[in-house]
């Protein structure tokens, strides 16, 4: 994946008024037309969003649109919704109004959240760790209110079948998001608790290696983006940590007892 984000730069002041001329292309530059009020052609080809702006704009708006189609689809957007957006995404106060526009353009617009998860699947298809952030920031703005909708849940799924994650995958996301027990560690790691020690460390490694937030740095994320890793990176290393001082417990007890 080509290195589109440089670092000390903030994606934000580009949405409206440096990104209103550039043709992005598709549902999303659709939507940036419509928001900023510019003529953008949503029928440009592909090959017209090579540039590192480009692309860094277009995932952008797509994550403010799946966001505020997420926020829709229990049938209202709550306060606690748009706060959780801003949490996630860490809005400079000057650019709230610009994010505001295109997040309530999104809500209205007649395009379905498919067309703009397709957009962002083709440009972040060879960076499967974003596109987890992306699933995790969703359930965090869907869980912000309290509950998760069952229109929410499935909106959910739908957009991460489009993002090409198996049926296993997704049922693995859902469970550690919306099981009987949220807190549980190994719905944290979205394992079952009978797995051994070893088969543990490895999927923890794994997990690990995918959310560390210098390699979403490295692969040229934008740094607004990389607090979901962050969070998720710290979630990661508590739940493990918490099986292995409870595993830890029961050895030393049956040791005793025996």
């Amino acid at each position: 994946m080509a290195l589109w984000y440089q670092t000390g730069m903030s994606v934000w002041g580009k949405i409206i008024g440096g990104a209103a001329g550039l043709a992005l292309g598709g549902p999303i530059g659709a939507l940036l037309g419509v928001a900023a009020g510019a003529a953008v052609d949503a029928g440009v080809s592909a090959r017209a969003a090579d540039s590192d702006a480009t692309k860094q704009v277009t995932f952008t708006i797509g994550v403010i649109a799946l966001a505020a189609k997420m926020a829709k689809a229990d049938g209202r957007v709550t306060r606690e919704e748009v706060d959780a957006f801003k949490q996630v995404f860490r809005v400079p106060p000057e650019e709230m109004g610009n994010v505001g526009r295109v997040f309530d353009m999104a809500r209205q617009a007649t395009a379905g959240f498919d067309a703009y998860a397709k957009q962002i699947a083709s440009l972040m298809r060879d960076n499967r760790p974003v596109l987890t952030d992306l699933l995790e920031a969703l359930f965090f703005i869907a869980k912000s209110d309290g509950e998760v909708h069952p229109n929410e849940l499935n909106y959910i799924r739908a957009v991460a079948k489009i993002f090409g994650f198996s049926k296993a995958e997704i049922d693995q996301f859902v469970f550690r998001h919306v099981g009987a027990d949220p807190e549980c560690p190994y719905g944290v790691l979205g394992v079952e608790p009978g797995i051994d020690d070893k088969a543990l460390k490895v999927h923890y490694r794994k997990l690990v290696r995918e959310t560390h937030p210098d390699r979403l740095i490295a692969e040229g994320v934008p740094s607004d983006f990389i607090a979901v890793a962050t969070r998720r990176a710290a979630e990661i290393n508590a739940a493990y940590d918490k099986i292995k001082t409870e595993r830890g417990r029961a050895a030393n007890s049956a040791e005793a007892k025996g």
